[in-house]
């Protein structure tokens, strides 16, 4: 249900009602794009029925969706448009038209196609859990994410939201579990797994993927050492929830390990939505607890910014472990 996952704290003084949510949410409700529209934002019922509730409640926990629908024309195809019409109009009259009127040829070339172009949609689901105070977002990429604070921000009054901020920084705690001697010094409920990607902090901007590679090995300790910090990793929290943490404290790739959804109990020809929300927050939840305990705990507001990556954002006594050859035995470590 969640393939991504971005955390935001809600601040104090936000106690709505299920029906406040709702009643904020229907003069926004999702309106397909219109001949010449560009693009549509707004709220579908997130259970999928027609004319369904836009805010549902499920074991506590409310669930809404936004819907994005967009056009796009290609620009080549504009600009080729625009031509024929400047080169009529040379023809014409023989002078040739100045900046402003060769953008509103292009704008108008631009609504005069949007009626042939195909709408693309997209939609994120919004998980808000109030008892703990947090916004949970199904967005992959920040200008998702932004579009539905937005959308948000516009329907709710005395709304706001931030980004969760750690005592450590996500990047400096992946590398501390890159470098570690033994699977001991990883949190415990979280596993590395077999994927990460390494950046160059140096002008040259290297970087290297390993991918479905075990990665406790000499080569990606020295790729480390000698600078390149990760920006993704691939943990499991409590193996029961598999998925990718990245420099921004994003969760990516979530997906549910073999036999939980089974724990759901309900039958794959009923409406599994409200099953499947209660499984997937009731593991997200204490899933993100965990990471965030692993990451020192969460940063009260207004303090200094979590620790930023350094050359080595790790204790000089990890490196001096590493480098002195990881385990007392001299077996790879895990």
């Amino acid at each position: 249900m969640f393939k991504n996952v971005m955390v935001y704290r809600i601040g104090e003084g936000f106690a709505p009602t299920l029906a406040d949510v709702q009643a904020a949410l229907e003069p926004m409700q999702f309106v397909e794009c219109g001949a010449s529209q560009e693009k549509s934002i707004g709220w579908i019922p997130p259970r999928g029925e027609a004319h369904g509730p836009l805010v549902e409640s499920v074991a506590g926990q409310w669930i809404m969706k936004l819907m994005i629908e967009s056009k796009a024309v290609p620009g080549n195809v504009v600009r080729r448009k625009a031509d024929e019409r400047i080169a009529e109009i040379e023809a014409a009259t023989g002078r040739k038209p100045g900046k402003k009127e060769k953008r509103d040829l292009m704008d108008e070339v631009l609504l005069s196609l949007l009626p042939q172009a195909f709408a693309r949609q997209s939609s994120v689901l919004v998980w808000m859990d109030l008892d703990k105070r947090r916004l949970v977002l199904n967005a992959g990429s920040q200008g998702k994410a932004d579009e539905v604070m937005s959308a948000l921000m516009n329907v709710m009054g005395g709304l706001s939201v931030s980004l969760i901020q750690t005592v450590t920084s996500p990047q400096a705690a992946m590398t501390q579990w890159l470098l570690a001697p033994t699977p001991d010094e990883w949190p415990a409920d979280l596993t590395v797994e077999r994927e990460t990607v390494l950046k160059s902090t140096g002008e040259d901007a290297a970087s290297v993927r390993f991918t479905r590679h075990h990665l406790a090995n000499d080569d990606v300790r020295k790729h480390v050492l000698e600078g390149k910090l990760p920006t993704q990793l691939a943990l499991s929290w409590d193996g029961r929830v598999a998925f990718v943490l990245t420099e921004t404290l994003q969760l990516k790739k979530v997906q549910y390990l073999d036999g939980v959804m089974d724990e759901s109990g309900t039958d794959k020809n009923e409406d599994r939505f409200d099953a499947d929300v209660a499984l997937s927050t009731g593991l997200l939840a204490p899933l993100i607890d965990s990471l965030i305990e692993a990451l020192g705990g969460e940063m009260e507001l207004g303090a200094a910014g979590a620790d930023a990556p350094t050359e080595n954002p790790v204790p000089k006594t990890v490196i001096s472990t590493v480098l002195a050859g990881g385990a007392d035995d001299g077996d790879p470590p895990f």
